[in-house]
């Protein structure tokens, strides 16, 4: 892709950004769904990239505790959570360690669940189902892409109420997730293309935190889990699936 001359590229979370930086230091590359690209080492800073990439984060680490004050909404039954991760990714030790300090005050226990591979995601949620009061929060990451289909059916195997961290989740049967819009992500994505095409440098332009979040529910599998969704959480649901 480099080798062919491109303008400008444009490329979807970190696993494609990374080894396109290791390619080219030129070319200019708008990214959309990264997380943490400074603590990656993608760019030198958020307001300065400084280099020939800038574009649009994930989320920002501090949305775990909207994900842990949703699941307590949903079910306010739950004591316990098992945060499914990747260990290789340091994002995810932040995440998780967010999610840890907004328990705290709830009275919730957080349990990570490491993910390498499908075995050992359904040994490690099979073992935390065991124990009662348990629900899961699923934040973003290629692994848990990976593996969505698994995580949503061991989660309604097990009766586990589960907040996920966008949209696709809840469309495919997962129960409630928050998470940025990416269609307006691109939007604004677009637009930092048009200028890098109109000569302006991708290091000089910041990279930037969402700006619109999204709340989807499925009541379908609210009811099969048994939960009552209460009408305020309802009220503000951008799209509810039935």
């Amino acid at each position: 892709m480099v080798a062919l001359g491109p303008d400008v590229i444009l490329a979807h979370g970190a696993a494609t950004l990374a080894p396109l930086l290791q390619i080219t230091r030129t070319v200019p590359i708008v990214f959309a769904a990264v997380t943490d690209p400074v603590g990656a080492g993608l760019v030198d800073s958020l307001a300065r990239p400084s280099s020939n990439a800038t574009g649009f984060m994930n989320f920002e680490y501090g949305i775990g505790a909207k994900w842990l004050a949703l699941l307590k909404e949903i079910a306010p039954g739950v004591t316990r959570t098992a945060v499914p991760r990747d260990p290789t990714q340091g994002g995810s030790t932040a995440m998780l360690a967010v999610i840890q300090t907004a328990a705290q005050p709830l009275s919730v226990e957080v349990n990570p669940v490491n993910m390498r591979d499908a075995d050992e995601i359904e040994r490690a949620i099979a073992t935390f189902a065991h124990t009662p009061n348990g629900g899961l929060i699923v934040a973003a990451g290629g692994r848990t892409l990976l593996h969505r289909d698994l995580i949503i059916k061991l989660a309604g195997q097990y009766k586990l109420p589960t907040v996920y961290s966008n949209r696709s989740f809840v469309a495919a049967g997962g129960l409630i997730s928050y998470g940025p819009d990416f269609v307006d992500q691109y939007r604004q994505a677009a637009g930092y293309i048009d200028r890098i095409l109109k000569g302006e440098k991708s290091g000089d332009l910041p990279v930037q935190a969402p700006t619109k979040y999204e709340l989807a529910i499925n009541l379908k599998t609210a009811i099969a889990l048994g939960i009552n969704v209460p009408a305020s959480l309802l009220s503000r649901a951008d799209e509810v699936i039935e």
